[in-house]
């Protein structure tokens, strides 16, 4: 049977036991850290824990961390008394009380500067916290589930992120996986933006056109999820065709040839080499991080003749990192 959570959609093995996992995490009251690449649906994983548990009555208080300002970083938190400081001129909660009862999403935990750490660890050893001015410390009750990019690991190791912070958030994990490595959801994500984006706007839904549905299998999508949705919100106002296309342009010169018949068997294989080359390729750019050299020197190639693949089939190598 299978997986349903809600908002979350896809079918493929991986996000399968994402699903499972999520619905497991959500039956216990404990901080849950979110990780994985931009766009691969961090917060709609975290809305559907805060939902699918006991707490689902209560608020769900996103915050991006990253978007906050170093000085207001605590005051947003934990809320400040009036004079507190020089433009506190009344009492304001924070957010850790916008949330009470509910769960609090953090979303980029991972920019909050060394302060902020410290006053967030503090919270989580015993979810007590005493807003800016005030002379009593006040109980909290609230769940915290923070998002985190891959790098996080990175900067627990170079002291950018406290270390003891990091333990205190990682008690549930959960590891978004990338829209490449999602077989087939590319597929089942895009037909539901297509109607979702056609409903919004009072148009009629459109089915994408066979190039489309081949490239959706073979592009390695480096803004995952984020980049579909906005690809197909902006092919459904824009595009001119009774179909929808999503493809580059060079894809489609291939329609323009004849279709009546079957397929020539070199023609078939031809077409079937490139999609492995492309797959291929930006298997290799993923596992070196963009660093083209070291790419050539696990596939055994010289890095000249590797560079004219990646420029045959229009891999950018700064999608997947700097070399």
């Amino acid at each position: 049977m299978a997986t349903v959570v809600p908002n979350m959609i896809g079918a493929s093995p991986v996000f399968t036991r994402v699903l499972e996992t999520i619905k497991c995490l959500a039956r216990f009251d404990a901080p849950v850290l979110l990780t994985g690449e931009t766009g691969t649906g961090k917060e709609l994983a975290a809305r559907a824990i805060h939902y699918l548990s006991a707490r689902a009555a209560s608020p769900f208080v996103p915050v991006n961390c990253g978007a906050l300002p170093d000085t207001l970083i605590e005051s947003e938190l934990f809320g400040h008394e009036r004079g507190a400081f020089t433009d506190a001129r009344q009492s304001r909660i924070g957010l850790v009380e916008a949330a009470r009862g509910g769960t609090l999403f953090l979303d980029e935990v991972d920019s909050l500067p060394m302060r902020a750490q410290a006053a967030l660890l503090r919270f989580l050893q015993d979810q007590t916290f005493r807003p800016l001015g005030a002379s009593d410390e006040v109980s909290g009750d609230v769940r915290i589930v923070a998002a985190a990019s891959p790098r996080m690991p990175e900067m627990v190791a170079h002291g950018s992120f406290r270390a003891d912070l990091a333990f205190r958030l990682d008690v549930l994990a959960v590891e978004m996986p990338p829209l490449r490595e999602r077989t087939g959801d590319a597929h089942l994500l895009a037909a539901h933006f297509a109607e979702r984006h056609a409903a919004r706007y009072n148009m009629k839904v459109r089915a994408f056109d066979a190039d489309s549905l081949v490239w959706l299998d073979t592009h390695h999508w480096p803004g995952n999820v984020r980049e579909l949705d906005n690809l197909v919100h902006r092919q459904t106002l824009l595009g001119q065709d009774a179909e929808l296309r999503l493809a580059p342009e060079k894809w489609h010169a291939r329609s323009e040839r004849p279709t009546s018949g079957p397929v020539l068997f070199n023609d078939a294989r031809h077409e079937a080499m490139s999609a492995w080359e492309r797959q291929y390729l930006s298997h290799l750019l993923r596992e070196t991080g963009g660093n083209v050299t070291r790419a050539a020197q696990l596939a055994g190639k010289e890095r000249r003749a590797l560079g004219k693949l990646l420029k045959k089939h229009g891999i950018d190598r700064d999608f997947f990192g700097t070399a």
